[in-house]
């Protein structure tokens, strides 16, 4: 498996993930995450109908090849359209020039990422993940006898060096990592300070298969993002309910008392477990990366995860 930083930049937002972000800002946010050291960077066609790869690429031309890892997904083709409207419907601020085609074949794997390639500007991507195969459950059998083994001679050719999965229902990932040697997994909003449903079955599966987790969706989309959490805190982008803000709002009581705050804990909560190597987070901007890295720096007590356990919170 590849060896990744410890805190991964997601490229969603500089897809223009809800809102515009300028080239300038996007630039900024890479440049700012390799300051930081982060030397992982996610990405997909979905994201923003490929401005976030063509924008990841640009801002990482010039740097030394071997000195980071982009990881990539596969499962919806880019398809042209005339142009008309905009994409907002499915979460990005960018013209509608593509239109999405869920194609999990081995056929459609390997021209979804020659045309990711292609965006990004690099010869090679390393690591490979078949994309939110759980939203498409009748084509779950299809991925893993298709376009996983696509993925799989792609990375004995050591076209790619490493593949996976990037999901959000940790069921599905659990399955993939019965039934296929998947190398990684990037899990999202499933294993973090405020729910651990994965930690049961699925994070031992990985430790025993030797598979590399990836963090992804720490803050819950927005719950854990601030010391204090808001009467407006999203979870999984839509309003939280009202039990899960009373829940984050324990954890963060929890976490002044011990001098840390509520996003500190929750970036660096995932990588107390031995099966998870990274924390993946968007930004958008160069001061959104340095918070990011902020938090991961400054040491949490221990005895905070102590607490946390005795209240029934963890």
């Amino acid at each position: 498996m590849i060896t990744l930083s410890r805190l991964g930049f997601g490229a969603a937002p500089i897809g223009n993930l809800y809102s515009a972000v300028d080239d300038g800002a996007a630039s900024a946010a890479v440049d700012a995450a390799w300051e930081a050291g982060v030397r992982y960077f996610d990405t997909a066609p979905h994201y923003g109908l490929g401005l976030s790869e063509r924008r990841l690429g640009a801002a990482l031309a010039g740097r030394p090849r071997d000195a980071f890892a982009v990881s990539t997904k596969v499962g919806r083709l880019l398809e042209p359209v005339a142009p008309g409207g905009d994409d907002l419907a499915n979460g990005f601020a960018v013209p509608t020039t593509h239109r999405r085609v869920w194609d999990f074949s081995a056929d459609g794997v390997r021209r979804s990422l020659e045309s990711s390639l292609d965006r990004l500007g690099l010869d090679r991507v390393d690591l490979v993940l078949l994309h939110d195969v759980d939203l498409r459950p009748a084509e779950r059998d299809r991925a893993a006898r298709e376009g996983f083994p696509a993925l799989a001679e792609l990375r004995a050719q050591g076209v790619v060096r490493a593949v996976g999965v990037g999901l959000n229902a940790w069921e599905t990932a659990e399955w993939f990592v019965r039934e296929t040697d998947v190398d990684a997994v990037v899990l999202a909003g499933r294993y973090t300070l405020l729910e651990q449903p994965a930690a049961a079955s699925f994070l031992p599966l990985c430790v025993r298969r030797g598979v590399s987790v990836i963090a992804a969706g720490v803050f819950n989309s927005g719950l854990l993002a601030r010391a204090e959490v808001p009467d407006d805190a999203t979870y999984d982008y839509a309003a939280a309910p009202p039990d899960l803000l009373a829940r984050a709002r324990r954890i963060a009581e929890v976490c002044g008392r011990h001098g840390t705050t509520l996003p500190q804990a929750a970036i660096q909560f995932p990588l107390r477990h031995p099966a998870v190597v990274s924390v993946l987070v968007g930004a958008r901007s160069a001061a959104e990366v340095r918070a990011d890295a902020a938090y991961l720096a400054e040491p949490v007590p221990a005895a905070l995860w102590d607490d946390l356990r005795a209240e029934g919170l963890l």
